[in-house]
């Protein structure tokens, strides 16, 4: 990773951008999908569609589990059922996983502009660096900050507040995108910018205009044109 100990220079009203990880910087969704779908057809359940589960990868193994099994954390067989997806997904973490389409081309604009880019998941470490390390990103990044580095978890902003000290930029000049309401929530808690990324893992219920973020994006092309915006209004 890049040094947090070298001062934020950059004349930008933006300093560092802070990515949410599943969603919003890597679809990994195809991967969650075989891992649940193995689980499933084990148990002797039939595989979901991945329309199906592609909405609720943000929800984490506990929202996957609550989806194919239609049980709560309450079920005596509940926590088995999650280690025996999490232990699935862990052996196939780079199977089909990749960043979404424009966002390597988002990265490297942002590097160009001598910004500085994060991760902040409430994807446990031992899944967080070893996927990022497949996606050849973890050196790249000025900070990972997944969802067992602190005691607190998204949406508390305690993760984002950490990764500010560690890219070395204060929050206000920080701008956190992610796919759940929980990211929009704990970016706000932090006083940083926020940004939805619409082309992650919303559901149908979702609204995510309701949230308060201060934009909405379709593609990583949008967040280097809100980028641009920032940057004439500053």
């Amino acid at each position: 990773m890049s040094d947090p100990t070298v001062p934020d220079t950059c004349a930008s009203p933006i300093g560092s951008l802070l990515f949410d990880l599943d969603g919003t910087l890597a679809d990994t969704a195809p991967d969650l999908a075989y891992a649940l779908n193995r689980v499933l057809e084990a148990e002797g359940h039939t595989a979901l569609s991945f329309e199906r589960i592609r909405p609720v990868v943000s929800h984490g193994s506990q929202g996957l589990i609550r989806l194919g099994f239609g049980i709560d954390e309450a079920h005596p067989d509940f926590q088995r059922l999650r280690r025996e997806l999490l232990d699935i997904y862990q052996d196939h973490l780079a199977r089909e996983t990749c960043l979404f389409p424009g966002m390597e081309s988002l990265l490297t604009a942002i590097e160009a502009r001598g910004l500085r880019w994060g991760v902040v998941t409430n994807k446990p470490g031992w899944l967080t660096e070893p996927l990022l390390d497949a996606l050849a990103l973890d050196r790249r990044a000025a900070c990972i900050v997944s969802g067992d580095t602190l005691e607190q978890r998204k949406p508390h902003p305690a993760p984002l507040l950490h990764a500010c000290r560690l890219t070395g930029c204060d929050a206000p000049r920080c701008v956190y995108i992610g796919d759940a309401e929980r990211d929009i929530a704990a970016g706000r808690a932090a006083g940083m910018h926020t940004l939805v990324a619409l082309f992650g893992y919303l559901g149908e219920d979702d609204r995510p205009e309701t949230w308060g973020a201060d934009g909405l994006v379709r593609s990583p092309e949008e967040i280097l044109a809100w980028l641009d915006s920032q940057r004439r209004e500053g």
